[in-house]
């Protein structure tokens, strides 16, 4: 009974209809990667090197000199700078157009289990 209310009213919104009238198709995923994915995905791992060993290294150095201002400038400044390389790898990588695709196909994919069938 909640089901088919909840179907009913997720039913009625042109988001919704316009959703389920276009279907969602994964072909992309299947494609060769490109260069250009592949920089951006490699950036985006490089980034997770860089971020938190990197913000552990330098924490683990200002205990060691007795420098506190070794991790207060050094560990935001690198971090900042992991994240500047993960969002350029994104980018790279296309992450909001791949995002796009599979948003869709997972919303399709709930709303058909959701929705009464016609």
């Amino acid at each position: 009974m909640i089901k088919s209310k909840v179907g009913q009213y997720i039913a009625g919104r042109k988001f919704i209809q316009k959703i389920m009238e276009k279907p969602a198709d994964l072909s992309e995923f299947k494609e060769r990667p490109t260069p250009r994915l592949i920089t951006g995905l490699v950036m985006m791992a490089l980034s997770f090197v860089l971020g938190w060993p990197a913000v552990f290294a330098l924490g683990f150095l200002a205990v060691w000199l007795s420098e506190p201002l070794i991790a207060v400038i050094g560990c935001p400044v690198t971090y900042g700078f992991s994240y500047v390389v993960f969002i350029i790898g994104a980018l790279l990588a296309r992450a909001p157009h791949y995002l796009e695709i599979l948003t869709k196909y997972a919303l399709q994919y709930f709303l058909k289990k959701i929705l009464p069938e016609n």
